[in-house]
């Protein structure tokens, strides 16, 4: 009986099978899984480079305080900062963030005084780059550091320290060359 009739030359099918409708079932639940996926948690393309973004959930985490100060001493601004302080966080540094807000900022503590050089591969916001000496001066600004360029961003003078905050914050709250920095680890 399980051998399909002929009537009139064309063949009778039978229902269709358990098996076969598991089958299909299986396609569309792994079809909608791929869409949820790709729209969800996929890697995003930037609209503006093309580049791929890894998706991330890296939060800022406020570490410490720093305060600029000018030449004389007077304060200028202070923002929180997160600490990169050691080899892995400072690879990471700001890389894959998207967002940052305006009081915050990014600090890099080298073991030694060096020229020191960053670049923005991988880095969604654009930055205001400091870098700042033993004595706690700022020897070199890159403003407004273009997200994702691989170029280099070196300082002038050797530097100890780096801060990275919003591109633009430096001629915002006016720190330049010269001015000093105060910090503290919570």
């Amino acid at each position: 009986m399980s051998k399909s009739k002929k009537q009139s030359g064309k063949p009778v099918y039978r229902q269709k099978s358990l098996s076969m409708k598991l089958g299909i079932g299986f396609i569309m639940i792994a079809f909608l899984g791929y869409m949820i996926y790709s729209s969800f948690i996929a890697p995003k393309q930037n609209s503006q480079t093309g580049r791929t973004l890894k998706q991330s959930s890296i939060d800022f985490q406020k570490e410490g305080e720093l305060t600029f100060r000018n030449a004389e001493g007077e304060f200028i601004s202070k923002i929180d900062i997160e600490l990169a302080d050691d080899e892995e966080s400072r690879s990471t540094g700001m890389m894959y963030r998207a967002k940052m807000d305006e009081n915050q900022g990014m600090f890099f503590i080298f073991p030694y005084e060096n020229f020191q050089s960053f670049w923005m591969r991988n880095t969604i916001l654009p930055l205001d780059i400091m870098f700042v000496n033993s004595k706690l001066e700022i020897v070199t600004i890159h403003k407004n550091a273009k997200p994702f360029d691989e170029n280099s961003y070196p300082s002038t003078s050797i530097a100890q320290y780096v801060v990275e905050v919003n591109g633009g914050y430096s001629d915002k709250v006016g720190i330049k060359e010269g001015d000093k920095i105060v910090w503290r680890k919570m």
